[in-house]
């Protein structure tokens, strides 16, 4: 499943539902005497060359099965013929039960497997019985770029890409320069003299860079480049190690600092021990983070 496509596609869902059912209603006839199959026929034809993208479009008589050629402006969906019963599908029971025109959740195409979302409307004669369903295929992903540039928000997208690799660019610049200066203390360690608070500092440098990275990748894959993260939890996931390594970068300035202010500055333990509470604080609201997280999935 296509996680963003279907969050995208559920905040547009009222406004497609209009648009494509204003299209269903203004070339299809409706509740009058002698409705033919061929002028259902010579509608959807108008759709579809009116939307290029639509996958198909094709019609249902009254029980459910497929009484017309796929209509299709797109060669590999030309031969295609669905002789099964699709009276159990959506897009035909949630139509004649509404008795309206209606737009289905996001499935899996019968045609070719792809994600897509149906817009179906029946078709009834002047007294009221159930003569065909009318349908139309729209993929998922050609539909949110159609109602993003119906919008103008495309510009707006490409914007938001640019900046955010920008971003990304500076962030990796700050990362490479900490990775530098980190690899740099850790090569100039004098075995003979041991010096501990350098081993500490080069791996605070490390592990910051770490965590930056991990920023700098969720920026390019999520806002940049724009891949199709499968699972739900992959943004928090990316939160979760980036957190971590905050507070092991914090934990381990503490730690430094206890073992320095125990040696040339007794009277000043306290301030690292407040350093040291303040990363117990910093741990418990990243367990209570990854709790509800975890809760919100379950649900």
């Amino acid at each position: 499943m296509h996680i963003r496509e279907i969050h995208q596609f559920f905040k547009i869902r009222k406004e497609a539902r209009a648009y494509f059912c204003y299209i269903l209603q203004r070339n299809l006839p409706n509740r009058l005497p002698e409705i033919t199959l061929d002028v259902i026929i010579d509608g959807l034809e108008r759709i579809v060359h009116e939307l290029p993208f639509v996958n198909a479009a094709y019609v249902l008589d009254a029980t459910g099965h497929q009484i017309s050629e796929l209509i299709t402006l797109k060669d590999e969906f030309k031969e295609v013929h669905i002789d099964l019963n699709q009276s159990n599908r959506t897009y035909f029971y949630k139509a004649v039960k509404e008795k309206k025109c209606i737009l289905t959740d996001p499935y899996p195409s019968l045609i070719n497997g792809e994600m897509v979302v149906s817009a179906a409307m029946p078709i009834f004669n002047d007294k009221g019985k159930l003569l065909y369903v009318a349908v139309i295929d729209i993929p998922l992903n050609e539909l949110l770029k159609f109602v993003r540039e119906e919008r103008g928000e495309k510009w707006f997208h490409n914007f938001n890409r640019i900046i955010y690799a920008l971003f990304s660019l500076a962030l990796f610049s700050i990362v490479v320069l900490l990775f530098i200066d980190g690899v740099k203390m850790f090569f100039s360690y004098n075995l003979a003299q041991l010096d501990v608070k350098k081993m500490f500092e080069s791996t605070i440098l490390l592990t910051l860079s770490l965590a930056l990275f991990d920023l700098v990748k969720t920026l390019m894959s999520e806002e940049v480049i724009q891949e199709k993260e499968e699972h739900p939890f992959a943004i928090h996931k990316t939160m979760i190690k980036f957190l971590g390594s905050i507070v092991i970068a914090l934990a381990i300035e503490g730690l430094m600092l206890v073992f320095k202010f125990a040696m040339i500055a007794p009277q000043k333990l306290l301030y690292a021990a407040i350093l040291l509470g303040a990363v117990t604080f910093l741990l418990g609201g990243l367990a209570y983070y990854m709790k509800s997280v975890g809760k919100e999935f379950k649900e």
